[in-house]
Parts: C-alpha cells; sequence; structure tokens
C-alpha cells in the first residue's frame, strides 16, 4: 500500500470540519495554512491534488453566533452561505504563499446523478489540475436541503475521487484511525492498520455518529472507502493533527488505517451509475429477472418486470429492486415510465404490437447496467 501511494499520482484529501475549525471556534488559519504547505510539498513530488474539505456550516455558524448547530434547514443555509466565503478566502490567501491558484467548485449529489453535468464536472476537474490549480470542493449546502440533512463530505471525496479516477482518497480526521472497538470503552482496542475496502466486517467495527460540529463518523469514512475501491481507488484514514501527515504518507511511512481497493475499475458509464445516490424511478423486478441479472450477467427484459415506480423519460437512471425492496442494480432505461408501465410483464417480441414501435428489446441493456453490492 505504502509503495502504492508513493507511486500515486492523483489524490483525493478530505479535511473535517474539527480539523479546520478549531473545533467549531471560527476557522483555524495555522492548521488551513499547514495543509496548504504540505498540498504545495505534494505538488512539488508531481502529485495532483484535490481538496475536499468540510468547515463551510461551522464557520458560519460562528460568524453568526449560533452556539450549536442550527436544525431549520433556512439557517444552515445560511451558515453555509455566510461560511463559504471565509473558508474560499483562507484557502486562496494560504495556498498564494506558495504559489498556487486555486478554484472553489461546490458539489452537490445531483450534480454527480445528471450524465451531461457529471461529464462537465469530471472536464472542468481535469482542466484545473492540468493547468496546475488546486481545486478545493465541498457540498453546496446553500441551496440542497437533502444533502445537509443526509450527506456528508466522506461520500462526497469518494464520489469525486471516482469522478476523476484519482489513485488514493485520503480522509483526515480528528480520530487516528479505524480500531477493532471503541477505544474510549475497550481497552483492548486495536488500530487496524491495513484491511480491504468492502469488507464487511469494517462497517461492523466503525462506531457511530461524529462530533457536533461534523456530520460524518467512523462508519460513513468506511463506506467512502468501499464506494472509492469501485474505481480503484485506495483510502487511508488518518489523525489530521499528526505532523505532516501527507508528505508522510507519501513518503512511505504507514500512519492511520489503510484501506486498500482490490475491485477492477468499473467502466466510466457503469462507474457513474454505480455513484448514483438518487435515481428518477424504480422497476420491481420478478425472482427469475434477478437471477439473470445477478447470476447471469443478462440485460433486463419487459417480461421480468413487476411494477414501475415513479415518473422518467427514457435515458433516465432508474433503479432495480427485488419483490422485498432491497436495490439490486441501476442502469439506463430505454423505454420512458409511460411506455415501460404499458410493455411490464410481456415478452420483448410484443413491444412493437403495444407501443406501436420498438426502441429496444431490453428494458435495460446490461452494458447500461451495474450490480449494486449487497
Amino acid at each position: 500500500m505504502s509503495t502504492e501511494l508513493q507511486r500515486s499520482k492523483r489524490l483525493i484529501v478530505k479535511v473535517g470540519s474539527s480539523l479546520v475549525t478549531n473545533d467549531g471556534r471560527g476557522l483555524d488559519h495555522v492548521a488551513i495554512q499547514n495543509w496548504a504547505r504540505q498540498i504545495a510539498s505534494l505538488r512539488s513530488m508531481g502529485k495532483e491534488v484535490v481538496l475536499v474539505s468540510s468547515g463551510a456550516i461551522a464557520e458560519g455558524m460562528q460568524r453568526l453566533g449560533f452556539a450549536r448547530r442550527p436544525t431549520e434547514i433556512d439557517e444552515l443555509q445560511a451558515c453555509a452561505a455566510v461560511g463559504q466565503m471565509g473558508l474560499a478566502q483562507i484557502y486562496e490567501t494560504s495556498f498564494r504563499e506558495h504559489h498556487l491558484g486555486t478554484a472553489q467548485v461546490l458539489l452537490t449529489h445531483a450534480d454527480l446523478a445528471d450524465r451531461e453535468r457529471y461529464l462537465n464536472a469530471r472536464s472542468t476537474l481535469r482542466t484545473l489540475l492540468r493547468l496546475g490549480v488546486v481545486p478545493i470542493i465541498n457540498e453546496n449546502d446553500t441551496v440542497v436541503t437533502d444533502e445537509i440533512k443526509l450527506g456528508d463530505n466522506d461520500t462526497l471525496g469518494a464520489l469525486v475521487a471516482n469522478l476523476i479516477e484519482a489513485d488514493a482518497l485520503i480522509i483526515l480526521t480528528d480520530q487516528t484511525g479505524l480500531y477493532s472497538a471503541d477505544p474510549r470503552k475497550d481497552p483492548q482496542a486495536t488500530l487496524i492498520q491495513h484491511a480491504i475496502s468492502g469488507d464487511p466486517k469494517l462497517e461492523e467495527m466503525a462506531g457511530g455518529a461524529g462530533s457536533s460540529i461534523g456530520r460524518g463518523g467512523m462508519l460513513t469514512k468506511i463506506l467512502a472507502a468501499k464506494r472509492a475501491a469501485h474505481s480503484g481507488a485506495h483510502t487511508i484514514i488518518a489523525w489530521g493533527r499528526e505532523e505532516n501527515v501527507l508528505t508522510r504518507l507519501m513518503q512511505g511511512e504507514l500512519i492511520g488505517t489503510h484501506l486498500i481497493a482490490q475491485t477492477a475499475p468499473l467502466a466510466a458509464r457503469k462507474q457513474w451509475l454505480q455513484d448514483h445516490l438518487q435515481t428518477s424511478g424504480q422497476f420491481v423486478l420478478d425472482d427469475g429477472a434477478v437471477e439473470k441479472l445477478l447470476r447471469e450477467g443478462k440485460s433486463l427484459l419487459p417480461i421480468g418486470v413487476l411494477e414501475v415506480l415513479g415518473e422518467f423519460g427514457r435515458g433516465a437512471a432508474v433503479t432495480c429492486l427485488n419483490r422485498q425492496g432491497v436495490a439490486v442494480a441501476r442502469g439506463l432505461t430505454n423505454y420512458a415510465s409511460n411506455d415501460a408501465r404499458r410493455i411490464k410483464r410481456h415478452a420483448s417480441s410484443e413491444i412493437a404490437g403495444i407501443l406501436g414501435f420498438i426502441e429496444q428489446s431490453e428494458l435495460i441493456h446490461r452494458d447500461n447496467l451495474v450490480l449494486l453490492s449487497p
């Protein structure tokens, strides 16, 4: 793993709220200057670096006088809007000291769910890296209520890793890594130094909620590593206050928990589908269709669909559910929802007679379909 990091070219570095905001007491300028210095060192090693930074809401809370994280959506949005200004300003100033430019990129999961916006974001980030700029990415909490309630920057970091096909995701946190048990409660807990991303045992070890300032706990980091592994990216979870943690990692030092990706990278289109957190509709499948998808790698035919849920157009991303409502796959549908309802439970040879036309004999072709991990 250490050798892989030394050979890596493109890195995603994610820093949590507690590392950039003095545990909520405004932005920690010294810490941010430290990240800029270390990332500048990585750049001198020939690395491309994207920084995913939390802290906008926490900074906005301090500026607006909130002692605790608000619960009202409009107040959270106001904190994000105010705090993002300060966050972007200090990053720009800190990186300029090392003759590096920065770019603020605000993303939501919706940006990565729409194919055109996904490709635009991918192109923009790659161009910024080619021009020697350090992109500073955060969730666009100012306008997207779902992401404020449910989102976290660990997941966003993994999505960006997949978006630009990064070699590694480095998650810097206020914990030294993943332990076999909660070290605050179990004195026998040991640090997990190496593991395989996606190992179910890791999720059992991961603890619950994070700090009162941030939103992510250790579980979100383990799940982010699992997602990043879809594109072959390794993940490191390390204590952000460790001296020169980034440069030491790149020099081959073992710090924190290293989660190794063993999954072969997905093709770009399937990777995009894998990253969908929201889809436009659902197909409920019979047992035979589920078997053909999961065991035989077949396309989805109309005859295997029991029910069509939601309203969507041709080419939309949809989720395939089994009878129990468990998501088993995602794909791009060849038929809009109204047409899909008309042809469900029918053989492909009947499509033309029912609709008066035929787009494809499959509802979802296997090239446009990706299976989901259980």
